[in-house]
């Protein structure tokens, strides 16, 4: 069945950097666009960044821009988000998504905490 199980997530203070990873099964990877959401404590679910299925092409948050990069492995099936010069609105817990025949895969999140 598919799977994304995401890792990497940890407390980091400001300025700090963190690379979380997900790694896929249970489909076809490298045909697969990829996504990174992140969902901070009352607030909605935002998509951050996604990337193609090939990696040649990748659009991100406003919020991220500049600061996070999403890549993937393709060989590894797995999918990375790269992120710098965090910020505590950066809090949240992150999920890996894709889609599968319409529907919406998630996995089960990590979470991300930015504290002096």
């Amino acid at each position: 069945q598919v799977q994304l199980v995401e890792s990497g997530g940890g407390m980091v203070q400001p300025g700090g950097s963190l690379r979380l990873s997900c790694a896929a099964s249970g489909f076809t990877f490298s045909s697969s666009t990829m996504r990174w959401y992140r969902q901070a404590p009352g607030k909605q679910r935002e998509e951050v960044a996604a990337i193609t299925s090939a990696g040649d092409s990748a659009n991100y948050a406003d919020s991220v821009k500049g600061r996070f990069t999403i890549s993937r492995h393709n060989a590894k099936n797995t999918v990375y988000l790269q992120m710098n010069n965090l910020k505590p609105e950066d809090t949240a817990v992150y999920y890996c998504n894709t889609m599968i025949m319409g529907g919406s895969r998630w996995g089960q999140g990590t979470q991300v905490t930015v504290s002096s």
